[in-house]
């Protein structure tokens, strides 16, 4: 196995809980068109694939100018709230304490829009830290496309084989599956029910942060 140089994260569902403000951005515009609130654990498995499904979850409408309009509002007021509820997963401060700690490094490869990538992150006080930021309009080509995590490799300055990346959906495994990295589900990501993890063809599962640093062999928090 090659040894670890960087580890590469998914953003929404794996490094950062950005549910609550979704969800939130889209009961907002429910709220305006005289909607109920959907429950926050409808809409939670829905996060990871992006306004697309939450305006289909939110509105159910087709595809065309109402769809499009309505994903505009959702975007726009989640612009808006970016950053009032998301935070890093439970152990994610100290996994990423620890991976400097150990000589790792770090980025972050989604296929969030840049503008709304780079200014969560940098709430966040990430930016900096980052080896790398890869957006899902960086290049032409998303995830489950490799080029977003080669970018990331080469800007780390790591061999995309050593590097391992973790994310909450089968994309994420195939696209660093194609980069030839190793991957990990996180498991306590936003997965719908009945998905069959296992069936990605991953190199392991975490069902939490600090779990990344204990599959790499490093210590574990005390």
């Amino acid at each position: 196995m090659p040894a670890t140089a960087a580890v590469l994260f998914d953003l929404d569902g794996t490094l950062v809980d950005t549910a609550p403000d979704m969800a939130g951005a889209l009961n907002d515009i429910r709220a305006v068109d005289g909607l109920p609130p959907l429950p926050f654990a409808e809409v939670r498995p829905h996060v990871s694939h992006g306004s697309t499904a939450m305006v289909k979850l939110g509105y159910g409408l087709p595809a065309g100018e109402a769809f499009e309009a309505a994903r505009l509002r959702f975007l726009n007021r989640y612009a808006e709230r970016l950053a009032h509820s998301s935070a890093l997963f439970p152990g994610g401060d100290w996994l990423l304490h620890s991976l400097e700690a150990h000589g790792l490094r770090w980025g972050i490869v989604t296929n969030k829009p840049g503008f709304l990538t780079d200014p969560l992150v940098r709430a966040l006080g990430l930016y900096e830290r980052a080896a790398c930021v890869v957006a899902g309009d960086t290049l032409p080509q998303r995830k489950p496309h490799p080029a977003p995590l080669l970018l990331a490799a080469s800007q780390a300055g790591v061999d995309p084989a050593h590097c391992v990346y973790v994310g909450d959906a089968e994309r994420d495994v195939q696209a660093g599956r194609a980069a030839g990295m190793r991957t990990l589900v996180a498991r306590f990501g936003y997965l719908q029910t009945g998905e069959d993890t296992l069936a990605w063809g991953a190199d392991g599962e975490v069902h939490n942060l600090p779990e990344v640093a204990t599959w790499l062999g490093l210590p574990a928090p005390r």
